[in-house]
């Protein structure tokens, strides 16, 4: 008795994918890899946050959104909307003293869990306004860049809360374009 055995590499056994699956791949790799490299700005396959929303945000996520625009998109993944001090993701407007105070609430995590720290999304102008300085992990030696309509809190606020190994992700979108600032990142204001 002979048995037929599928090719495991033929074109059959893998199905296609659509256009949400690759852009859906797209941004996933584009908020990763700003992640994995403070200060290289990577490109985002769109410009509306939503994309953001859909890549990262499932149902058994707790998400905090400044914005009452996204909360479709959020309602649609089936995530929980919560306070921003129980916020896996939290998509906040930092420009605004509502931002800023949420930006101080979110969960940074502990020594023990430090993974529960919040990923934080917040519209910002990279290239251009305030000089900062990056070091630490994933960074040669240091890189300087420019973030502006951010108020300068923020940044006193992310050094306090940002005590690695606890603290939250932040991720600075601007259009397409995409800065990654993870809590292990040492930030200093020139």
């Amino acid at each position: 008795m002979n048995i037929a055995i599928a090719d495991p590499l033929s074109p059959i056994s893998a199905p296609a994918r659509n256009a949400a699956e690759v852009r859906a791949n797209a941004t996933y790799e584009a908020l990763m890899w700003a992640l994995a490299r403070p200060g290289a700005i990577r490109s985002l396959p769109q410009t509306d946050i939503v994309a953001v929303v859909e890549t990262l945000v499932d149902r058994e996520c707790r998400v905090f959104a400044a914005s009452a625009d996204l909360l479709p998109a959020i309602a649609a993944t089936g995530a929980e909307l919560v306070s921003a001090d129980e916020a896996d993701h939290a998509f906040l407007s930092l420009d605004t003293a509502a931002g800023l105070s949420a930006l101080a609430e979110v969960p940074v995590g502990s020594h023990l869990y430090p993974d529960d720290g919040a990923t934080v999304f917040a519209r910002a102008q990279i290239g251009q306004g305030r000089r900062l300085r990056l070091s630490g992990p994933g960074i040669e030696a240091s890189v300087e860049i420019q973030v502006g309509g951010l108020p300068d809190e923020i940044w006193s606020i992310r050094a306090a809360r940002c005590l690695y190994p606890t603290g939250f992700e932040l991720f600075l979108i601007d259009g397409n374009r995409v800065l990654g600032l993870p809590r292990s990142t040492t930030i200093e204001v020139l």
